[in-house]
C-alpha cells in the first residue's frame, strides 16, 4: 500500500478506526497531520469503558472512564521509523483497546513518533528525533548531542525541519498527558491526591545492529534519585536483563520524561531492526504480556530480584564526529557489547585516534555516517549498581 494517501475527515477517522482498529494505517495514510476525534468504547469482558482521543497522526490516548487511574503510561515507538517491531507491538494492544478485546485499567498515550520516517523506512527525514528533547528542538544543531555544551539555551536553528516541529508536539503531549490526570481535579476528595499516580515511559526501539545481549535498556540519568528495584524487576519480565546505566542528562525522549516529570522511564531496545512483516513476533512475547498487564491492571509477575540476573554497565565514553574523515575501526558485523583490549583503536576522527581505556570496555550504538557534531558511539564498562 502506498502512502501518504488522501486525507480523510474527522468522521471517516473515526469510522475507518473504529471498523479496523488500525491505528498505524490512518497514521501512515495521515504522516504530517491528522484532524484530532473521540469515542468511546467499551470491553467485551466486563463491560468497563474508555475514552478514546486521537489529538493528531501518532497520537492517542486511552483514559477510563470508570474509576480514576493510578498509572499513566506512556508507549512511544516509530521515534526511529525504521524500528518496527515495537510499532508493530504497539498497533497491536492499540488494536485490542479499541476492539474491546482489551480492558483498559490505566490512562494510556500511545506515540508514533515519526510518520514520515516509518513510511520511507528510515530512521529519519532530516535529523536523528531522539536527540531533539529536553527543547534541544529550538536549539543549535550543536546541543542535539547533549545538554549543556555548544551555543546558549535559545540561540541556533530553532524548528527548522519537521522532526524539531514533532519533537516539539511530543514534548507537548507528553506534558499535558501527565499533567490533566484525574487526580489533579480529585485532590478535594479524601484519598485523592496528585502524588498518588505513578509515571511511566517506555520509548521502545530496535539498534541498528546486532548484540551479544539481544535486548537491553537504557535507564536515564536520574541525577540524585535512586535506580529503583521494582523499574529493573520489570526490565527483567520485559525479556531485558542488559540495563546500560546513563550518567549525564542527554536529549532523548526518556530522559525528558524522566528529568521534566519524574517519569520511570526506559530507551528499550529489543533486537535488530527489520522491516516491516519480518519481525518473529514471538521473540517478544515477555515484553507484549508485560505492557498488557500494565495497561490492564493485571498481575505483574515479577521475579525476586537477584542481582545476577542482570548485566549491568554504565557509559564510560562519549565519542562525537568532529571531522569529515570520520572512520570506525571494526566491521558492521561487530555487535553491541562486544569489548576490546585496552589501548585498542575503535575509531580515528580526522587525525585524532580513539583508544578503549578500560578493562571490559565494550562499543555499543556505533555510526560512522552521523552528522558532524553528533555522537558517533558510546563505550560502556560493567558496573555494580545497588537500585532501591
Amino acid at each position: 500500500m502506498a502512502y501518504p494517501q488522501a486525507q480523510l475527515s474527522a468522521p471517516q477517522l473515526q469510522a475507518e478506526l473504529q471498523k479496523k482498529g488500525d491505528f498505524l494505517q490512518l497514521t501512515r495514510s495521515h504522516e504530517v497531520s491528522m484532524a484530532a476525534f473521540n469515542f468511546e468504547v467499551e470491553c467485551t469482558n466486563n463491560s468497563s469503558k474508555a475514552k478514546v482521543s486521537v489529538l493528531d497522526t501518532g497520537i492517542i490516548i486511552f483514559e477510563p472512564l470508570s474509576h480514576i487511574s493510578s498509572k499513566d503510561i506512556v508507549l512511544s515507538s516509530a521515534v526511529h521509523g525504521n524500528e518496527t517491531a515495537p510499532i508493530e507491538i504497539c498497533n497491536e494492544l492499540i488494536k485490542q483497546l479499541i476492539l474491546g478485546e482489551l480492558h483498559l485499567e490505566n490512562r494510556t498515550l500511545f506515540l508514533f513518533g515519526n510518520p514520515p520516517a516509518i513510511n520511507i523506512g528510515q530512521r529519519f527525514v532530516e535529523e536523528n528525533l531522539n536527540r531533539l528533547f529536553s527543547g534541544a528542538h529550538s536549539q543549535g544543531c550543536s546541543l542535539s548531542k547533549g545538554l549543556g555544551k555548544g551555543q546558549d539555551k535559545g540561540q541556533g536553528e530553532g524548528l527548522i525541519n519537521q522532526e524539531r516541529h514533532r519533537a516539539l508536539l511530543l514534548e507537548n503531549t507528553v506534558k499535558a498527558f501527565y499533567e490533566n490526570n484525574g487526580y489533579k481535579n480529585k485532590d478535594h476528595e479524601e484519598g485523592y491526591t496528585e502524588d498518588k499516580c505513578q509515571r511511566f515511559h517506555y520509548d521502545l526501539h530496535t539498534a541498528i545492529r546486532g548484540s551479544k545481549n539481544d535486548k537491553f535498556a537504557v535507564y536515564p540519568y536520574r541525577h540524585t534519585k535512586p535506580w529503583v528495584k521494582e523499574q529493573l524487576q520489570f526490565m527483567l519480565a520485559c525479556g531485558v536483563n542488559t540495563i546500560l546505566f546513563s550518567n549525564s542528562p542527554t536529549t532523548t525522549f526518556s530522559y525528558f520524561s524522566s528529568n521534566e516529570f519524574g517519569a520511570h522511564a526506559f530507551t528499550v531496545e529489543l533486537g535488530k531492526v527489520k522491516p516491516f512483516g519480518e519481525n518473529d513476533m514471538a521473540n517478544f512475547a515477555g515484553v507484549r504480556a508485560s505492557l498488557k498487564a500494565l495497561i490492564s491492571g493485571q498481575a505483574l509477575t515479577l521475579a525476586k530480584y537477584n542481582k545476577d540476573n542482570f548485566s549491568f554497565f554504565e557509559i564510560d565514553q562519549i565519542i562525537d564526529r568532529h571531522q569529515q574523515k570520520f572512520s570506525l575501526h571494526f566491521s558492521d558485523e561487530v555487535e553491541n557489547f562486544t569489548d576490546f583490549p585496552i589501548g585498542t583503536v575503535i575509531a580515528t576522527d580526522g587525525s585524532k585516534e580513539i583508544k578503549t581505556q578500560k578493562e571490559g570496555e565494550a562499543i555499543i550504538f556505533p555510526n560512522a555516517n552521523v552528522a558532524i557534531g553528533q555522537r558517533a558511539l558510546l563505550t560502556v564498562v560493567p558496573v555494580d549498581i545497588i537500585p532501591e
